[in-house]
């Protein structure tokens, strides 16, 4: 039966792009071999870069959070970026706390506050295409850092933006978007379009 890519699963691919054994665990990083030990440490950093971007698949709109008993609002250990639904906030992520840039503190005078979030997830919790995506990335990276072949990094190339496309697809089809999402291009749909026709 087939399975979704696993983090042993990436590691073994990015070994196998430059010929080198594969591994049947990767849960002790002391006990493995540099390169393989090496390849997790990539794959973690491509996954961090990948995923920063806002996806989907890592992003909630209008989370609620919600201040402690001393006014501060913790942030979720696995946030990337946050930002304010309303314009009546101006708040930026500082550490693991959100932070009120108007009146330059972390503590505020409200309960909660609705957020746009975006999540680091874990390897595990990516669809697929993602998984796929990072995974060629990470073996291009990889092989370019271990043996600096071009030839390799060509063929790696290819695959990854395919890809990608693919994770593009991916991301368009379950997140149901349109042109009149865009603030800008709903703005000048409506006024260039003619209202005198009948």
């Amino acid at each position: 039966m087939a399975t979704l890519t696993s983090e042993l699963n990436a590691v073994n691919t990015m070994l196998g792009y430059i010929a080198e054994s594969p591994v049947n665990s990767i849960a002790d990083t002391e006990s493995l071999p540099p390169s393989a030990a090496l390849a997790k440490d990539i794959l973690a950093e491509v996954s961090r870069e990948v995923q920063q971007e806002g996806w989907h698949f890592n992003t909630a709109k209008d989370y609620k959070l919600e201040a402690n008993s001393s006014n501060e609002i913790v942030l979720p250990e696995n946030v990337l970026q946050v930002d304010a639904v309303d314009n009546t906030h101006d708040v930026v992520q500082r550490g693991n706390k959100l932070f009120n840039r108007k009146d330059y503190t972390t503590t505020f005078t409200i309960d909660e506050i609705k957020v746009d979030i975006t999540f680091l997830l874990d390897f595990t919790d990516l669809p697929e295409q993602a998984r796929r995506y990072i995974t060629l990335k990470s073996a291009r990276m990889f092989a370019n850092r271990l043996v600096g072949s071009r030839e390799i990094e060509a063929l790696i190339y290819r695959d990854e933006i395919m890809a990608k496309a693919a994770m593009e697809e991916a991301e368009g089809t379950n997140s149901d978007r349109t042109i009149f999402d865009n603030y800008d291009t709903a703005g000048r749909i409506g006024i260039n379009r003619r209202t005198d026709l009948a």
